[in-house]
């Protein structure tokens, strides 16, 4: 039975992360069709949610007349199946990145501006209700100016072999600071290394500076023991720490700073306070999102945050073969 919005949506790729939206998605009522060439993985999924039309192909699905398509497949597939549904009309939700160039991206948002199908890139931080809360926080002068924003992805994760660290795991990171400052980065540093494949990054660090002589610092990594996503918030009246591996998914406002009496730098601890928020997922708020903006029957420009990332992801690897 679909969602009482009617919006019916079709899933690209039923692999772990195509798994969570064809999860995420027939819960909500939403998930009327899944694409994937494996067939043995097709059926599988077909028996686990009932009732769903299968495809083999995406000129199948396409031919189904859905509201809108999400890709989950892998990133270098991005272009060839985003350009077959746009040039269709179609409404598309690619996860990130969005291409692997950004003259593939601008290619996407031309063809959706075009033929009139809307287009969403799947950067779900955005959609975090700790980040939204966040940003709330910002917004209000709680932390005063930002000074620094410290950012980590670590993992022991899915080793890629086309795609390094910077591509695979930065755009959560890049998309999420954009978004805290609403500025685009002026200038970057980067420093990383290989140690599984030739000229494929397994860790980096990454230093963007922003108007204002705001700095970002973002780390990330595939081969690390321990699952590490963190974020901290210096600004010049107080602090923000948000860990979203803890169990708890707290907030914490760190009502510290360090002031300048004359020549002496003198620190200042008021404590720490614990921030309420009402959590909910993610994934399921930044498909909602794609529906609403299905429904909105106003043309607005989604990919274009997108896009973005993808210059700066491209200016960073400049940086690194230099």
């Amino acid at each position: 039975m679909k969602g009482e919005n009617m919006i019916s949506l079709c899933v690209v790729g039923g692999g772990r992360w195509g798994e969570n939206h064809i999860r995420t998605l027939y819960d909500m009522g939403n998930l009327v069709g899944i694409v994937d060439v494996n067939l043995e993985r097709l059926e599988s999924l077909k028996s686990i949610y009932t009732g769903i039309k299968g495809f083999s192909s995406l000129e199948e699905a396409i031919s189904g007349g859905f509201d809108g398509y999400v890709i989950a497949t892998p990133a270098k597939t991005h272009v060839e199946l985003g350009r077959k549904l746009l040039e269709k009309g179609k409404n598309v939700l690619i996860e990130k990145p969005l291409a692997l160039s950004s003259k593939d991206s601008e290619t996407l948002i031309r063809m959706s501006e075009q033929y009139g199908g809307k287009l969403m890139v799947g950067h779900q931080l955005l959609f975090h209700p700790a980040i939204i809360k966040i940003k709330e926080l910002i917004d209000k002068g709680v932390i005063g100016k930002i000074r620094y924003i410290s950012t980590s992805r670590l993992n022991l994760g899915t080793v890629r072999q086309k795609e390094d660290v910077i591509w695979s795991f930065a755009p959560h990171d890049i998309s999420l600071i954009n978004y805290l400052t609403e500025q685009l980065p002026i200038e970057t540093k980067v420093l990383g290394s290989s140690f599984l494949q030739p000229d494929i990054l397994d860790m980096a660090n990454v230093e963007l500076t922003y108007p204002e002589n705001v700095k970002a610092f973002i780390t990330v990594s595939w081969l690390y023991p321990i699952k590490e996503q963190k974020i901290i918030i210096v600004g010049d009246k107080a602090m923000i720490s948000f860990d979203d591996c803890s169990q708890e998914k707290s907030i914490f406002l760190h009502k510290k700073r360090i002031e300048m009496k004359g020549s002496c730098p003198e620190s200042k601890n008021e404590g720490i306070e614990k921030i309420d928020y009402v959590y909910s997922q993610p994934l399921k708020n930044e498909l909602e999102y794609f529906i609403q903006l299905i429904s909105n029957s106003e043309r607005m420009e989604y990919g274009r945050n997108g896009h973005e990332v993808i210059k700066l992801l491209e200016k960073i690897t400049r940086d690194i073969k230099s």
